[in-house]
């Protein structure tokens, strides 16, 4: 992997004498795989010499933009971006989704006539937009994690992972804690938890580092991050090489220097062996294959959601015991997305409305007490999986990292620190939400995976030529259930495999989308009469996606030693319902083509 900067300044474009060393385009990053797949990090003034820079090598035709979000340095490069301009390009370009206007109207808002003489119809490249929530996905070779950022605005951080490298790209994000903001020891919880995570273990780490200790308390709520909390956070996660990014518009290249020097002194007061370096437009980084380096560890909960998010209006937030003033500012900020605030004014109130909504989000202020741990209690013992998981958000005055580890422990998600505007609380509460919403539930993992595993392994079947034997079970399914899609799946680690697919060009799909994953967690049929009426699969990319699964029907596919290693399964395009019969046929034939597994296992 390698990568270069092509924009490091935050803010606003700083272009002069006194920017020459670091720069003074806005935040852009150049990022190349091996084998040739391209990323741009940000599209700030930086993306200008950027583009130009493709056209001239003659390597812009294929490429992906990744948006951190759409405040104007990060985005004003975007119309200047010669590769979208030349007819036979495709660009693909990705950001964050929020709940009104689509990543498309966002950017073709800065090139309405107003402000900019070409619009966005006027490109001539074929350009893609993907509205992302927080998860995974895979450009080419490329796998990519978004994660939330804390910012004002609605904010993704990018983790790529290629060529056994890891790089973290996180700008403009301010530590929810305070206390944490100032450099101060202390736990990391919440958010700032989740953060680390995302951090870990990575070779290279680019992170926003506009403000020092010293100037944050004029700077609270502004999003961006202290050196100080730059150095302590990639310490403690295990990063290689940090470079501070985002440079404060005010700081020339000496206070960049002065930066750095400050920044490798608390660095070399840990004794961590990381290196420190401030980010320097123009400088080309090639990132040897790290093989030897430590797996990071597992970011459980994170999946990549490159698709249109489902609306807000069916959520519920519960606010208890918020003063009028706090709550008219939560309530203005919910009513641009749609979700419906509900009011409590005491515990057993606040009780009444769990058991009543089931809500999406909670909203508890500190003078609850002890009935915090209460509530805790009653949310996360709801039968719906969905309903146990919602974010509880404790409204505080101050930030005190010893009464937050305490609310940790019983179940607090995250907190809100007073005062707040109603653009931050909307940002805030859309991330929340987002989380929740956004997703569909991805399989656990079956209690003898990694014996299963082995077993399909020995099967011998994964990645082998088609075979009459399995492709007339696929032919008689098709044409018995009147369905279009008829598939035999091998679940892998990774991926489900089609061993025969009838009505598909696909040959296999992401194990995270796969509802055959579901389907070998027990012995029984799985039936989805109605995707979309189905909180398990709603969101997922193929029903949302070209696909269009509506209806789904997986017989699980046993070997003699009881392991499920795939399905028999059916896909239609609509609603359906297998009756009693043709559930029982069904199941034989997914005995016929257990039997054909089983000759293979056995030879």
């Amino acid at each position: 992997m390698r990568f270069r900067f092509w924009g490091t300044r935050g803010s606003i474009a700083k272009p002069g004498p006194a920017t020459l060393r670091y720069g003074g385009n806005t935040s852009c990053v150049e990022v190349r795989s091996n084998s040739g797949t391209l990323i741009v990090l940000d599209c700030g003034t930086g993306a200008h010499a950027l583009g130009h820079a493709l056209v001239a090598d003659g390597t812009a035709r294929r490429g992906h933009i990744l948006i951190t979000h759409t405040h104007w340095d990060h985005i004003q490069g975007f119309p200047f971006f010669a590769p979208l301009r030349a007819p036979g390009n495709e660009w693909d370009v990705y950001g964050p989704r929020g709940s009104g206007s689509s990543l498309r109207d966002t950017m073709s808002g800065q090139m309405q006539y107003e402000y900019f003489p070409v619009t966005l119809e006027d490109l001539d490249a074929t350009v893609r937009y993907h509205d992302l929530v927080e998860g995974t996905l895979d450009i080419g070779d490329v796998r990519v994690t978004a994660h939330y950022l804390h910012h004002p605005a609605l904010t993704l951080g990018y983790r790529l992972e290629v060529d056994d490298v890891t790089l973290v790209y996180a700008s403009d994000h301010e530590p929810h804690s305070r206390h944490l903001a100032l450099g101060k020891p202390g736990p990391a919880g919440g958010q700032d938890c989740r953060h680390l995570e995302f951090l870990a273990g990575a070779d290279i780490l680019i992170h926003d580092a506009q403000y020092t200790a010293e100037e944050y308390p004029s700077k609270a709520g502004w999003g961006h991050s202290t050196i100080e909390y730059v150095v302590d956070s990639a310490v403690r996660s295990g990063v290689r090489q940090a470079y501070l990014y985002h440079h404060d518009p005010m700081r020339d290249d000496d206070a960049v220097d002065d930066l750095l020097k400050q920044g490798r002194k608390r660095l070399a007061a840990t004794g961590s062996e990381m290196t420190l370096l401030a980010a320097r437009e123009g400088d080309e980084v090639e990132v040897a294959t790290a093989r030897e380096r430590d797996a990071p560890p597992e970011r459980a909960g994170m999946r990549a959601r490159a698709l249109p998010a489902r609306g807000m209006s069916n959520s519920v937030v519960l606010a208890s015991l918020l003063n009028d003033h706090d709550a008219a500012t939560i309530g203005a900020a919910l009513e641009r997305d749609g979700p419906r605030l509900v009011r409590a004014d005491s515990l057993d109130e606040t009780l009444e409305q769990i058991r009543q909504h089931h809500p999406s989000l909670l909203l508890l202020d500190e003078k609850l007490g002890d009935g915090i741990s209460e509530v805790c209690r009653a949310v996360r013992a709801q039968s719906d999986q969905y309903a146990r998981a919602a974010p509880i958000i404790v409204v505080a005055e101050r930030d005190d990292p010893s009464e937050q580890q305490r609310r940790l422990d019983a179940g607090v998600t995250d907190w809100l620190f007073k005062p707040f505007s109603g653009g931050y609380a909307q940002t805030r509460v859309r991330a929340w939400l987002l989380r929740t919403i956004c997703r569909w539930r991805n399989a656990p993992q079956p209690p003898d995976e990694s014996t299963r595993s082995g077993a399909l392994r020995r099967l011998a079947l994964l990645d082998t030529s088609a075979e009459e034997r399995f492709d007339r079970y696929t032919r008689i399914a098709s044409a018995l259930f009147d369905v279009p899609i008829a598939l035999i799946t091998l679940v892998a680690e990774e991926r489900q495999w089609f061993k025969s697919r009838r009505g598909l060009e696909e040959t296999e799909t992401h194990r995270d989308v796969a509802f055959c994953s579901h389907a070998i967690l027990s012995d029984d049929i799985l039936q989805v009469e109605d995707t979309l009426q189905d909180d398990r699969f709603a969101d997922n990319p193929v029903v949302t996606g070209e696909l269009r699964v509506r209806f789904y029907a997986g017989v699980p596919l046993r070997l003699k030693d009881g392991h499920r290693v795939g399905t028999l399964c059916l896909v239609d395009h609509r609603p359906r319902l297998l009756d009693e019969h043709e559930l029982s046929e069904l199941k034989d034939l997914g005995a016929l083509v257990e039997r054909e597994l089983q000759l293979s296992s056995d030879s």
